[in-house]
């Protein structure tokens, strides 16, 4: 028993070791500007105080930061007040600027897949208080065109990431884009709703998973919220008892 602990001392020592030395010849960088930084997947101090982690009183619907202090009960921002919202609940990590936005860019657009999973854990806090062990997580489809030139979902990726941290069951591909869509920047938000109208369909082999159950869509950005509605028409059309929202980024008027 001596030498297996002995032998199990000697082979935590050596990966202690060898995590050293990988340390000082590869340092790890900032996430967002890739200064060189003193913990692995973390940010600068100046791309720190660029986050603009979203914390106190929020929409319940949307996750957008709003004056005040918490404690008075649910609140709504005026977009929420003005459309009609079919899910119950949705949160951000992130307000959609600074360091938010090359973080969100990077993932979308810069291959820089690894941020899934960092990601993940800055929504699985700001979503604390709206994640329950039975909900179903999906992400916000692409279409298979833009999945083919892109490589990769990054709605996808942080929606896996998201199911591995809480333990809660995601499907990647619950929905499915119909057709493809031009992009949403741009356009306004009446345009933004047309554009995605009749483009989300439940996939015709996971529908029977959604009947009767509480689904979670996780998308990177939330703006006007014309796609996440889209999903979330289509989830509850299939069956869906509830449909809350989860996003990396929300887009502010305030910033």
């Amino acid at each position: 028993m001596g030498d297996i602990v002995s032998g199990r001392s000697v082979g935590s020592a050596m990966r202690g070791a060898l995590r050293t030395t990988l340390r000082t010849i590869y340092p790890p960088h900032c996430l967002s500007c890739n200064e060189v930084v003193g913990t692995e997947r973390g940010l600068c101090g100046a791309c720190w105080a660029g986050a603009a982690f979203i914390k106190g009183l929020v929409c319940e619907l949307c996750g957008v930061p709003l004056p005040g202090e918490e404690g008075g009960g649910p609140a709504c921002c005026d977009d929420c007040l003005a459309i009609a919202r079919p899910w119950t609940a949705g949160r951000a990590a992130l307000v959609y600027a600074g360091t938010g936005r090359r973080l969100v860019l990077g993932l979308k657009h810069g291959d820089r897949t690894e941020l899934a999973k960092v990601a993940a854990g800055w929504m699985a806090y700001a979503g604390r208080d709206i994640l329950e062990p039975d909900l179903l997580v999906a992400p916000v489809p692409l279409h298979w065109w833009r999945l083919f030139r892109r490589r990769y979902n990054q709605s996808a990726l942080l929606s896996v990431a998201l199911g591995r941290l809480t333990g809660l069951e995601c499907c990647p591909d619950l929905l499915v884009r119909t057709r493809a869509t031009p992009t949403q920047e741009g356009r306004d938000r009446h345009q933004r709703f047309r554009n995605v109208s009749g483009a989300i369909a439940a996939h015709p082999r996971r529908v029977d998973r959604i009947a009767g159950r509480r689904v979670l869509l996780v998308d990177d950005v939330l703006t006007s919220g014309a796609t996440l509605a889209a999903c979330a028409e289509v989830a509850l059309a299939a069956g869906a008892c509830e449909v809350r929202v989860l996003a990396l980024a929300r887009v502010s008027k305030d910033r």
